[in-house]
């Protein structure tokens, strides 16, 4: 697997973060129930853009509350993925400072494509017992080094990492400087509970006021606004968000 976005020779994978937020910038709410923050059209061109990636990541926390399948939901989408020489699904990775993985969770039983499980050194053993058999468990430090996460995704041949949330691992790779793009849905809402999670947390973020992000394009779906800014200089030009329904054997 490898891509055109890979740009500069930095030696790591091109990393988009994506993410879909309220007005108000929350990324759900505090109830047993998940928010629905996107719409159809949205979720298809999340879809598309996954399809467009290498490998998918999230973190641990995201697979215990959502136990999201991470896979490339339009078959058109697969069969093309195929045509490239690729699987019909990402490589999926997470990261987990505590090895708690379920082995039934979807992230571990859905796709043909590797599963890693990124894990802090205090956590590996409990995550190679845990999950060992279904996914490559590799040391990733104390505390987690995502250098050594990307330079470990580089090695399986991924050129474009789409990194999924949730808040701590935005933030993480926001704070440290190794995300070059972020898509950012904004839902026509807002949540307005201070006790539901935040698109990231607190933090030295370098895009501040003093150095602010590009914005490369801000597209409406439907009553919601995907905003793409560039974060860095890998961020190759400005795409256009593709129609739902563009034909995709083009």
């Amino acid at each position: 697997m490898g891509s055109e976005w890979v740009g500069d020779g930095a030696g790591r994978p091109y990393v988009l973060l994506s993410c879909a937020a309220s007005i108000d910038g929350y990324i759900d709410d505090a109830s047993d129930q998940r928010l629905r923050l996107s719409n159809e059209a949205d979720f298809d061109r999340v879809d598309e853009t996954r399809a467009g990636c290498d490998a998918i990541l999230v973190g641990a926390g995201t697979i215990r509350a959502d136990d999201p399948r991470l896979l490339v939901r339009s078959a058109a989408r697969r069969d093309a993925r195929v045509r490239r020489g690729q699987p019909a699904h990402l490589i999926k990775a997470t990261l987990s400072a505590s090895g708690d993985l379920d082995p039934a969770a979807q992230f571990f039983t859905t796709g043909d494509a590797p599963r890693v499980v990124y894990a802090t050194t205090p956590a590996l053993a409990k995550a190679q017992e845990r999950v060992g058999a279904l996914a490559d468990v590799v040391d990733v430090g104390e505390p987690v080094d995502l250098v050594r996460v990307l330079a470990d995704l580089a090695s399986r041949g991924v050129g474009r990492l789409m990194v999924e949330g949730g808040s701590a691992i935005h933030t993480q790779f926001l704070t440290a400087g190794l995300a070059d793009e972020l898509q950012l849905a904004i839902a026509p809402f807002f949540v307005g509970d201070p006790d539901a999670p935040r698109f990231v947390r607190p933090g030295v973020f370098p895009h501040n006021p003093a150095n602010p992000a590009r914005l490369a394009e801000a597209v409406p779906v439907g009553d919601v606004v995907v905003i793409r800014y560039a974060l860095s200089s890998r961020y190759p030009g400005h795409p256009t968000i593709s129609s739902p329904d563009r034909d995709l054997e083009a």
